[in-house]
């Protein structure tokens, strides 16, 4: 099973490259958007609300909606490039466009989660180092940098943490989409991919324990890991 270098491999680089990546953006963008809704501003409620619309889908129903978006013949994604000149994109089956597809997916659904741990940490930071800060003429990237960040680096963790372990164990979205316009599941076939498939498509049970057993063992490394930072984060 480890010398399979055709999917074994290949699986956990992709494992690794969807978990990282997805992480990477929804962070970033999780932070962006907390700090934007951070302030009150008119109408806050009803943007707080549809940011977080996309929570309230199941993963697989996501998974579905997107296919259809992204169907290579009557999808809208390919109506919209076409409109301005572009040919359609075999998005979910292309064999270097399949897994950023997947990727962006999973980014609009679960970005809203780190938006609300990130949004729940900055509204219980204290206004006084933020005034001080500004008061001795700090500018809004130097509190964010110096003051902000420093002070909600556990709540990030825990962000990290908890949308990590999601991300490491992606199926739904990665199941409901495969194999459209011709493709097939190679293209995104991540570790929990890969075990499904030779316990359900080949039978090879005791092979598919094994690469679950190599998976739980990466996740709890990985997890002891932040959790360590996390305890360094807090001294």
């Amino acid at each position: 099973m480890l010398s399979d270098t055709e999917r074994f491999w290949p699986a956990v680089g992709r494992t690794a490259t969807f978990t990282v990546v997805a992480l990477l953006f929804e962070v970033v963008l999780g932070m962006a958007v907390a700090l934007l809704l951070w302030r009150p501003f008119k109408g806050q409620k009803w943007v707080r609300v549809a940011i977080l619309m996309p929570l309230v889908a199941t993963p697989v129903a996501v998974g579905m909606m997107w296919r259809l978006i992204f169907d290579p013949n009557i999808g809208l994604a390919n109506q919209v490039l076409g409109w301005v000149g572009i040919g359609p994109q075999p998005w979910l089956a292309g064999q270097h466009s399949a897994l950023p597809t997947t990727i962006f997916i999973d980014v609009w659904q679960w970005t809203p989660m780190v938006v609300l741990i990130l949004l729940a940490g900055l509204t219980s930071l204290s206004d006084e180092p933020q005034e001080a800060a500004r008061i001795d003429g700090a500018s809004t990237w130097q509190r964010f940098r110096h003051v902000t960040l420093p002070l909600l680096m556990p709540t990030v963790i825990v962000a990290i943490l908890l949308r990590g372990i999601d991300a490491l164990k992606t199926f739904d979205i990665l199941y409901a989409t495969k194999g459209r316009g011709g493709g097939s599941f190679h293209e995104v076939e991540t570790l929990n991919v890969y075990a499904y498939g030779l316990s359900f498509d080949y039978n090879e049970y005791g092979v598919s324990s094994t690469v679950l057993i190599i998976f739980f063992l990466i996740i709890i490394g990985s997890m002891w890991a932040l959790t360590a930072r996390r305890k360094e984060a807090h001294r």
